[in-house]
């Protein structure tokens, strides 16, 4: 029988990751199972955090969601539509920046802004561009090249590119994992004040235990592969909007940090 496309239920999650399965095929001939029955289900406005050792498919499980990679089982579904290609609806952040050097900051955003939202006028197009590179706190180097900037400030305009898309699902793979503690820390900061401020629905890879605590509604710990399957899910109860200094404070903290580092030990 074949699959619809459009997914009908009563009480569908806004994203389902349904029994999802990755095989890679080998240079011998073999098989490689990275991936065996994912099953994940995500609200709107949730942060989700993929955490686990490296290895063990949580990239893999971010470009299936992202339609970068094709399941070999299963599927991804989003708000009821079968995901089966990459599209404007899904904004991937990757560690490498993927800016073109010889356009601007500003450049760099209203490239996409223009191919995704052709269809309006080009004042309204404009106005997207400035409102998000201002949300990232860019407007000073709004007209400097990608070789003039800092590793945090490409990773900024990478993220503005992404937001001014009006993405229904942020995804970050390992955003900030070429940076060095402080830039990592203030944008960490950043991207808590931008999704709690405007309800951004997003799942991030990441091998940093603080980030995810800091960040997450729910940080989503994957098995050691090969055959890597979901091993917990941790809810994060630490009130929002955060802070750095309040949430470190917070009673549930050093608890949630050292749950995640004994499920990474036993790994």
């Amino acid at each position: 029988m074949t699959m619809q496309t459009t997914i009908t239920t009563q009480t569908q999650p806004f994203l389902m990751v349904e029994n999802l399965e990755k095989r890679f095929t080998l240079s011998n001939g073999g098989e490689y199972l990275a991936l065996n029955g994912i099953d994940l289900e995500i609200k709107k406005g949730e942060f989700i955090s993929l955490l686990g050792h490296s290895g063990c498919g949580k990239s893999t499980l971010l470009n299936a969601i992202a339609g970068l990679d094709t399941p070999s089982g299963g599927m991804v579904v989003l708000e009821g539509q079968r995901v089966s290609r990459p599209g404007p609806d899904r904004m991937v952040v990757f560690q490498n920046y993927s800016l073109l050097p010889w356009l601007t900051a500003r450049d760099n955003v209203a490239l996409a802004v223009d191919a995704v939202m052709g269809d309006l006028p080009k004042a309204e197009r404009e106005t997207i561009v400035d409102e998000h590179i201002q949300l990232v706190g860019l407007g000073h180097a709004a007209n400097k090249l990608p070789q003039q900037l800092s590793g945090g400030m490409k990773q900024r305009v990478a993220i503005a590119r992404a937001l001014a898309l009006r993405p229904k699902l942020l995804l970050l793979d390992e955003p900030f994992g070429a940076l060095d503690a402080l830039t990592r820390g203030n944008l960490q900061d950043r991207l808590a004040q931008i999704c709690e401020a405007y309800g951004v629905t997003a799942v991030m890879v990441t091998h940093d235990i603080d980030e995810a605590v800091l960040l997450s509604d729910r940080i989503v710990m994957l098995e050691s592969g090969p055959a890597s399957q979901i091993g917990q899910i941790l809810e994060v109860d630490i009130p929002r909007p955060r802070n750095r200094l309040k949430a470190i404070e917070h009673p549930s903290y050093y608890k949630l940090r050292s749950e995640v580092v004994y499920f990474l030990s036993q790994q």
